[in-house]
C-alpha cells in the first residue's frame, strides 16, 4: 500500500491541475488572512488604502491574469502538439511536466483567483483598514511574483516543445534511471546473476505494461510463506496472457494467497513510464532519431544529436559503483541486458540510417567510442552493433567511397574491445 500511494503521490505531481488548484487554495488563503488582520488593535499606525483604488488595481489584475493565463494555455498546448509531431508521442509526458510552464500558470491563476476574491471581499465591506492595507501588500507581492513568472515563461516558452529541449529532457529521465538501476542492479533485490529461476509461476488478470514492482511487500510475503521469488518481468515489460510475473521457489503448492500478493506487488497501467523503466528513454530517444531519419523530416542532424545522447547514457552506464545494497534477500531480480539496451538504441537507427553516410559514419564512431569503455559487456555489444550497422550500410551506401569510409571506421572497433 505504501508503494501504491508513492507512486500515486508521483503520477499526481505530473498533472498540469495540481499545481494550480495548490496556488489558487493559496490565494483564497492569503485573503482570508487578510481578514484575520482586522483583529489586531494598531488599526490607527497602518497607513490608510482607499478602497477605490485598490478595487480599481485588483480589477486591472483580475482581466489581465485572465488574458495571460489563457495565452500561457494555448502556448503550451502548442508547444505539446510540437512536440508530439516533431519528437515523438512518448516525449509529451516529460513536456507536461515542464516545472516553469507549470509554475507560470499556476502563478497566473493564482493572481486571477486572489484578484476576483479580494475584489469581491472588498465590494462587500469585508475588510477593515487593516485588512485593506494588507490586501494591498499582498497584492503588490503578487503583482511582483507575477512579472518574475512572465519573464521565466517566455523564455521556456520559446523552447518548449522544440527537438533539441526535447532530447534533452528524455536524456535526463533516462540517465537518472539509467544512474538508479546501475547502483542498484538488482532494485534492492538479489541480482540474478546467470541464476535460472525456477517454481511456481505467479501470473495476473490484468494486460498492460509492468510500471513499478513493491520489493517491499515481495519480501514480506516471501518471509511469511518461507519462499524465494524470482521476479520475471522488470518495469517496462508488457503482461499478456501467459506471460509470468515471478516465479515462487519453495514452500508448498497451496499458498493462493502468497500468490495473490505478489501479484499485486506488480503495478501494471496502460503506458511505460520513464522513472522505472530505463529502457523506455532510449526506446523514444530512438523513436524522435527515427522520425529525423524518414523522407517527410529528412533531418540527420537530429539522429545524430539522439547517437551522442546514447553515448553519454551508455557510457554512465559503464562507470564503476560500489556494491549494491541487498535489502530484500529472498526476492531475485533479473539484471538490465546491454544487449537488449543496444537493440533499443541502434538497432532501428542503423536500419534507417544506413543509407545516410554522414549517420553511419556517426554511428561507427559511437560503436568506436563504447568499445573502449572497459565494460566488457558494453564492449562486446558495441562489436556486435558495429558489424550490423556496416552490413546495412555496405548494402544501402551508393558510393563506393562512402561504403569505404564506413568500413574503415568500422574496422577500428574490434580493436577496442577487451
Amino acid at each position: 500500500m505504501k508503494h501504491r500511494v508513492w507512486l500515486w503521490m508521483t503520477q499526481l505531481r505530473q498533472k498540469l491541475w495540481v499545481r494550480p488548484l495548490v496556488y489558487t487554495l493559496l490565494a483564497i488563503a492569503g485573503v482570508a488572512a487578510a481578514s484575520a488582520a482586522d483583529s489586531l488593535t494598531f488599526a490607527d499606525k497602518v497607513p490608510r488604502i482607499d478602497r477605490e483604488t485598490l478595487e480599481d488595481l485588483l480589477a486591472i489584475i483580475a482581466s489581465s491574469m485572465m488574458s495571460v493565463a489563457t495565452l500561457a494555455v494555448a502556448s503550451m498546448v502548442a508547444a505539446y502538439s510540437s512536440a508530439s509531431s516533431t519528437a515523438t508521442p512518448r516525449a509529451f509526458k516529460l513536456i507536461v511536466t515542464d516545472d516553469v510552464s507549470k509554475t507560470a500558470l499556476s502563478g497566473f491563476i493564482g493572481a486571477f483567483i486572489f484578484s476576483i476574491v479580494a475584489l469581491t471581499a472588498i465590494k462587500t465591506g469585508f475588510y477593515g483598514r487593516i485588512g485593506l492595507f494588507v490586501v494591498f501588500l499582498l497584492t503588490i507581492l503578487i503583482f511582483a511574483i507575477v512579472i518574475m513568472l512572465f519573464l521565466r515563461w517566455v523564455d521556456q516558452i520559446a523552447r518548449l516543445g522544440r527537438v533539441g529541449p526535447t532530447i534533452e529532457r528524455v536524456e535526463q529521465a533516462a540517465a537518472e534511471a539509467l544512474t538508479a538501476r546501475r547502483k542498484a542492479p538488482g532494485m534492492g533485490g538479489v541480482p540474478r546473476s546467470g541464476r535460472q529461476p525456477s517454481g511456481r509461476q505467479v501470473h495476473s488478470d490484468e494486460l498492460g505494461y509492468v510500471q513499478s514492482i513493491d520489493l517491499e511487500k515481495i519480501q514480506r510475503v516471501a518471509e511469511e510463506a518461507g519462499v524465494t521469488v524470482f521476479v520475471e518481468a522488470l518495469p517496462g515489460t508488457f503482461i499478456a496472457p501467459g506471460r509470468p510475473l515471478a516465479r515462487i521457489d519453495g514452500g508448498t503448492d497451496e499458498e493462493n494467497e502468497a500468490r495473490r500478493e505478489i501479484a499485486r506487488a506488480f503495478i501494471i497501467g496502460d503506458d511505460r513510464t520513464f522513472e522505472e523503466d530505463p529502457r523506455f528513454g532510449l526506446v523514444t530517444l530512438a523513436e524522435i532519431a527515427l522520425r529525423a531519419l524518414s523522407p517527410a523530416v529528412n533531418d540527420p542532424g537530429t539522429a545524430i544529436a539522439v547517437l551522442g545522447a546514447f553515448i553519454r547514457l551508455l557510457a554512465r552506464w559503464a562507470e564503476p559503483c560500489e556494491p549494491p545494497e541487498v535489502r530484500f534477500d529472498r526476492v531475485i531480480v533479473p539484471e538490465l541486458s546491454t544487449g537488449d539496451m543496444f537493440d533499443d538504441a541502434f538497432t532501428a537507427i542503423a536500419r534507417d540510417g544506413a543509407g545516410m553516410v554522414e549517420v553511419a559514419i556517426r554511428l561507427q564512431k559511437a560503436f568506436l567510442a563504447l568499445a573502449a569503455s572497459g565494460d566488457r559487456a558494453l564492449s562486446a555489444a558495441a562489436v556486435e552493433h558495429s558489424r550490423l550497422a556496416l552490413d546495412r550500410s555496405e548494402q544501402a551506401l551508393k558510393l563506393p567511397e562512402d561504403r569505404a569510409r564506413v568500413r574503415e571506421l568500422a574496422a577500428r572497433v574490434p580493436l577496442r574491445a577487451p
